[in-house]
């Protein structure tokens, strides 16, 4: 890894529907060496996908909300069950398993409240958990796909 690749990386994680040309001019190779390196990069891992960012307003699902669960189950065969269950469930973006005050968090997004008590309500029928907590998202600060790149 040298400053070559994380300059492609960068160039990826801002525009991933970049050209090879395009991304070549941009780092300052010729077309073959970027290709080269972009396929490395692949074959390496550090690249796992190119998607495209969907505008979240645009497709109605505007409103985002952090839900924190508690269980007083730990025992791997309910997490296999939870982890499928949640798989099931498109709303949800983010699902972690914590340490501190909630087991879970899940980032969920949902056009209205409406649409979030009704996939609160799939949620635990499907599944057993003590405690479900819900935080709605006031205003979006942040929100970027591209990691740190200084760390390598």
């Amino acid at each position: 890894m040298d400053q070559t690749d994380r300059k492609i990386l960068a160039e990826l994680q801002r525009d991933g529907s970049l050209s090879n040309a395009e991304l070549a001019d941009r780092v300052g190779l010729s077309t073959t060496p970027c290709w080269r390196r972009v396929r490395l990069l692949e074959e390496q891992g550090y690249i796992r996908n190119r998607v495209a960012l969907l505008d979240r307003d645009k497709l109605n699902v505007g409103v985002t909300v952090f839900v924190g669960i508690r269980t007083s189950r730990h025992d791997a065969d309910w997490l296999d069950e939870f982890a499928r269950v949640v798989r099931t469930l498109p709303e949800v973006q983010e699902f972690h398993r914590m340490s501190g005050e909630v087991d879970y968090l899940m980032k969920v997004v949902v056009p209205d409240i409406a649409a979030y008590d009704r996939f609160y309500k799939r949620l635990i029928a499907e599944i057993d958990l003590s405690d479900v907590s819900s935080s709605f998202a006031m205003e979006e600060i942040k929100n970027t796909t591209e990691l740190p790149l200084s760390y390598l």
